[in-house]
């Protein structure tokens, strides 16, 4: 066998043996870990997460706000007022509305 040969060998078994105590150690550290928590990120154990009830209206005026942050994002500023102006006078639906065409058209453009 040449020395690089057994060079490659040494390391691989010393990575089976890094590999084998890294898993020894999760095996130990797991147990703990499910004892202390409730596997919730935030470490509120016990208490269960908040379930967010909306009325069918209330998300969709969510969604529709969310398109409206979405497409105003993407316009320019000059674009952006109108858009606006034109939410405070005729509604939010008028306005996604408007914005989304205003950005179709930048895109044909």
């Amino acid at each position: 066998m040449s020395n690089v040969a057994r060079s490659v060998s040494r390391e691989i078994a010393t990575l089976r043996r890094s590999l084998k105590a890294v898993d020894s150690s999760l095996r130990r550290l797991a147990p703990k870990l499910t004892a202390t928590g409730n596997g919730r990120a935030n470490g509120k154990a016990g208490r269960p997460a908040r379930k967010l009830r909306l009325s069918p209206k209330r998300r969709s005026q969510l969604e529709l706000q969310g398109r409206y942050m979405g497409y105003l994002r993407a316009l320019r500023p000059k674009q952006k007022a109108e858009v606006k102006k034109l939410r405070e006078r005729k509604g939010m639906t008028v306005a996604v509305a408007r914005a989304k065409q205003l950005i179709s058209k930048r895109k044909a453009a």
